[in-house]
């Protein structure tokens, strides 16, 4: 069975490429048959994906065949979504069919947090979630925990019942690994252990933890 992730925010650089990368790019490192898809104007996945090197664990995007719908190659066993700024109404309740797991990034600032309330709104009013189908869970970005911004964030979302899965550092790191189609996951560990950490509770929340294989459950 196809494993499925949504990566979603309705604002313009909150962070949705660097999450979804970088996720495609854990699971990859781990073995998996990866596809990363892209359903945002920019394509921002797919240029990282095109700078990608051939001895990297390979990770693949869209078959797309004339006349027919871009579907995950065959074999795939997790599918990562980088969608759309402003995404919203009949296109997101389509996708929120398909995935699984719904993986917001949200900066820490009064900005993210009002542009994000409506989507969130609407996202949980979905039938799928109120069925249990997917769940939604929140990933704040290029933040320091122990801020007082990062502390409004929490109250926020707690205000909606959404739980905050992990935190990502302000660093150059996730910059610098973007610019060569690399992830902080195809990096030495004594280079990328501190932010590694960082991500161990999302993973977590994704199943993909420690020994667990999510995939085959």
């Amino acid at each position: 069975m196809v494993r499925s992730i949504l990566v979603a925010n309705p604002k313009g650089g909150s962070g949705k490429s660097t999450l979804a990368t970088n996720l495609a790019g854990f699971y990859a490192s781990a073995g998996r048959r990866v596809m990363l898809g892209d359903v945002d104007r920019q394509q921002s996945s797919l240029r990282w994906l095109a700078g990608r090197a051939d001895d990297l664990p390979a990770i693949q995007g869209w078959e797309v065949v004339p006349g027919e719908p871009a579907r995950p190659p065959r074999g795939t066993q997790v599918m990562v979504l980088d969608s759309a700024a402003g995404l919203h109404g009949k296109k997101l309740t389509a996708l929120l069919r398909r995935v699984d797991r719904v993986l917001v990034p949200i900066q820490p600032s009064p900005f993210d947090m009002w542009a994000t309330e409506d989507f969130f709104q609407q996202i949980l009013a979905e039938k799928a979630l109120r069925k249990s189908r997917v769940f939604m869970g929140v990933v704040g970005m290029r933040v320091d925990p122990r801020t007082r911004s990062a502390k409004e964030l929490e109250q926020f979302l707690a205000s909606h019942d959404i739980p905050v899965l992990g935190w990502l550092r302000d660093t150059q790191l996730y910059v610098q690994v973007a610019a060569g189609g690399l992830s902080l996951f195809d990096l030495p560990s004594s280079r990328s252990a501190r932010d590694r950490e960082a991500w161990a509770p999302i993973l977590d929340w994704l199943g993909q933890s420690g020994s667990d294989d999510w995939c085959d459950k």
